[in-house]
């Protein structure tokens, strides 16, 4: 019914007026109601700020007076402790400005006992208050404290105290005096219950620990922890002073604004729900909403009568194009209207006098057409809008083996092979409704020959300027082009196989490096397996510290062997041996060829020879060759060096007992103790040997012999500490040291070692487990 309605222009133009007229009135309604909003919001920020600012400014107000007043107060009762306490219930009773201020006045002695109190009908006396937190703190900080809130032991009621400690005449604390004020009395927080923002608003006073004194909507909620689920509320706690939106517990937004105040870790909250406060604006809104339905009412009939009588000549302009179709009318179309009515009927009399043109043109097209493929080497034939075969060549022919009086009216999917047939006329269909050419490839049936042929196709639709007058299709005959490429791919798959066992990477890449061909060892070089440019997923950096890029690579026609380090984008390195070949160079098909393999063993197997060729195996330490070598470079520098670099020879002594008695494993492990000990004696740059047996040597470069004579003897000591084990007995060396400067005019280093080995043999007969430097000789 809706769509017969909407079927008539009178309709949908009233329908456009009404839609337009609402959208109108609905943006106008939701801009009013955003700037009112806007306006209410600003307003409704500035009254809960003001009135949370007033209510703590007259909160510290009262905190100010009550803590000045209990200060004064514990002053004045200054006195000797005994009458302190004897006159305590007295001194009480006589603080008339306390009992205006506070709910309940005490007097505790030094020990928390309660030993006056005001008014008499809470019963404390004798009370042991030692317990209670404030007691505790003032007397501890000797100063005026405000406590967390607590319920009284007297009736239970939410209280807070204020505990100032009273001093006697020698200065010591005699007792607390401590003014408790109940927060659900009409002393402190009474005012506080009245005040309303709005219906719903509300005020609230809590503390930093997040436990609420004073709660104006809900007097339940006094002592209880606070929302955690307020922003602005978990804000408070630790200090903040503002106004912000925040959710309350149900879920809904709520303007809070917050008021440190300045005599007690306290805030004062004044709570406003937005929704109540943009009521104002939502009325608005609704009245507006109401005015337009209104006017809607009204325009509604008035346009439809106003448009029916301006369309009424189009039905009879539709009857007269109706007739001219039927072959009934053979004028031109007229009638009266409107300017745009008149335009319609022109332009309908001009497309029919097109249309006698276009039809005896295509007539013309379509004989030239028959003419020119009857020699084409293709297959084409012209089907009508159902897939009727109406005109085929003889190329086509030779295709199905049929001529084409066999061929007409025909389906042309009645020649598709069987198994292809469903899947090529659903993508036929589809291409034609979308007004896509149709591309594909599938098997027709020879049927003279009883075989199958594959066929490369195309289709497209032959479009009239108001219909689809049928199809024009183009086959043509695949099948030893697809034999020719399933050898290729079978070649391919073969080539691939192979290439996938092989433990090298290969990879087949561009002029450029753009990856065309990689097997899975070469993945793992690559760190991917989305492919990329190979100069830019690698770095491969030679042995001579040269980076390869695309240039080196690019300016070589082949690297027949390339030993060097490669770093993937994913932070892997391998030690690689790489070869590349150049396939048709210069060519547009030029190819680059690499070959990765794995080197990292060979390298390490060249580190661990080289590692022993200068490394003593039991101590880890340097052998003699290395230690000569280091000791021949000293000798090199020497003539250059301002401090006089050291060579340092250390004998142990009593070794021979070690291995007699302990054994000879006994004795390797305190060679490789020792070992340990002399290599952390040292710098970095010293070079640290075993040069033989139970014989060491130093060589400590640019060190100087003062310097070197104190490590000598921290090195003489470690020795002497050193300790082994065995069957409970415990065995250790002492250490012979002996040292000389390296001299520039040293003939070469058994010269200087023997200076040093000189020194070596002067401790031993010094006793032994000493050090002994001996100097250069003079110069001649």
């Amino acid at each position: 019914m809706l769509r017969r309605w909407l079927d008539s222009l009178v309709n949908r133009a009233v329908l456009l007026v009404v839609v337009a007229i609402f959208l109108t009135a609905v943006a106008v309604t939701i801009a009013n109601s955003l700037a009112s909003r806007q306006e209410l919001k600003a307003q409704a920020e500035t009254q809960v700020a003001s009135l949370a600012t007033l209510i703590a400014a007259e909160l510290d107000r009262k905190l100010s007076e009550r803590l000045d007043t209990l200060t004064d107060v514990a002053r004045a009762l200054t006195m000797e402790t005994e009458a302190f306490e004897g006159r305590a219930q007295l001194l009480v009773e006589r603080q008339v400005a306390l009992r205006h201020l506070f709910d309940a006045i005490y007097l505790l002695d030094a020990h928390g006992i309660v030993i006056g109190e005001y008014p008499l009908e809470s019963v404390q006396t004798g009370f042991d208050a030692s317990g209670r937190a404030y007691f505790q703190q003032a007397s501890q900080q000797l100063t005026l404290v405000l406590s967390e809130p607590y319920r009284s032991r007297h009736n239970a009621t939410p209280t807070i105290m204020m505990a100032a400690p009273v001093f006697n005449h020698q200065g010591r604390q005699m007792g607390v005096l401590g003014g408790a004020l109940r927060l659900e009395g009409d002393n402190f927080m009474a005012d506080l219950a009245d005040v309303r923002l709005g219906q719903h608003g509300y005020l609230f006073v809590a503390t930093h620990s997040g436990i609420t004194l004073a709660h104006g909507r809900d007097p339940g909620l006094v002592l209880q922890p606070t929302s955690a689920r307020s922003e602005a509320i978990q804000a408070a706690l630790t200090g903040y002073e503002g106004t912000r939106l925040s959710l309350n517990q149900q879920g809904l937004e709520t303007l809070i604004s917050v008021k440190q105040l300045n005599h007690a870790p306290w805030f004062v909250a004044a709570v406003w729900p937005l929704q109540e406060a943009f009521a104002a604006a939502e009325r608005l809104a609704e009245i507006l909403l109401w005015v337009v339905l209104a006017v809607l009412v009204v325009l509604v009939p008035l346009a439809l009568l106003v448009y029916r009588r301006l369309l009424a000549p189009l039905t009879d302009l539709a009857e007269q194009i109706t007739e001219r179709h039927l072959g009934l009318r053979t004028r031109s179309v007229k009638v009266g209207g409107g300017r745009e009515i008149q335009q319609v009927a022109d332009t309908f009399n001009t497309v029919m006098d097109e249309r006698t043109e276009v039809v005896a043109s295509l007539a013309d097209r379509e004989a030239f057409f028959r003419s020119l493929s009857q020699s084409a080497p293709i297959g084409i034939l012209q089907a009508d809008v159902l897939g009727r075969i109406e005109f085929v060549n003889p190329a086509f022919e030779c295709l199905v083996g049929a001529d084409a009086d066999e061929l007409r009216h025909h389906y042309l999917s009645s020649f598709i092979y069987q198994e292809d047939r469903d899947e090529v006329v659903n993508e036929w269909l589809h291409a034609r409704e979308v007004g896509d050419i149709y591309r594909g490839q599938f098997r027709i049936h020879h049927r003279p020959e009883d075989r199958v042929i594959w066929v490369d196709v195309m289709t497209a639709r032959i479009d009239a300027a108001d219909k689809t007058l049928g199809t024009i299709t183009v086959a043509r005959d695949i099948t030893h082009e697809l034999e020719v490429e399933a050898e290729l791919k079978a070649e391919q798959g073969r080539a691939d196989s192979i290439l996938g066992v092989l433990q090298e990477g290969v990879l087949l890449t561009d002029r450029e490096g753009e990856i065309r061909f990689c097997n899975e060892a070469a993945r793992a070089y690559l760190g991917t397996d989305s492919g990329g440019n190979f100069f830019e997923l690698v770095a491969v950096e030679a042995e001579d510290g040269a980076t390869w890029d695309a240039g080196h690579f690019q300016g070589e026609s082949e690297v027949p062997l390339l030993d060097g380090v490669l770093h993937n984008r994913r932070g892997d390195r391998f030690d690689i041996e790489l070869t590349m070949l150049r396939l048709n160079p210069g060519e547009a098909l030029e190819r680059l060829v690499f070959v990765l393999r794995d080197d990292s063993e060979r390298r390490r197997q060249e580190e661990r020879l080289s590692w022993e060729a200068t490394h003593d195996s039991l101590t880890g330490l340097l052998n003699r060759r290395a230690f000569t070598a280091s000791l021949i470079k000293c000798l090199g520098e020497a003539p250059a060096q301002s401090t006089a670099s050291v060579v340092m020879l250390i004998d142990l002594d009593h070794f021979k007992p070690v291995n007699d008695q302990g054994g000879h494993l006994l004795g390797d492990e305190l060679l490789r103790e020792l070992g340990s000990v002399l290599a952390g004696s040292v710098r970095k740059s010293d070079s640290v040997a075993r040069l033989g047996g139970d014989e060491f040597g130093i060589v400590l470069p640019a060190c100087g012999l003062a310097r070197a004579e104190s490590l000598a003897e921290e090195i003489r000591q470690a020795v002497a500490s050193v300790r082994v084990g065995q069957n409970g007995q415990r065995f250790g060396v002492t250490a012979s040291i002996g040292l000389t400067e390296v001299s520039a005019h040293d003939s070469g280093p058994r010269e200087t070692m023997a200076r040093a080995d000189e020194g070596c043999y002067a401790a031993k007969a010094r006793g032994r487990n000493a050090v002994v430097a001996v100097p250069l000789p003079p110069e001649p």
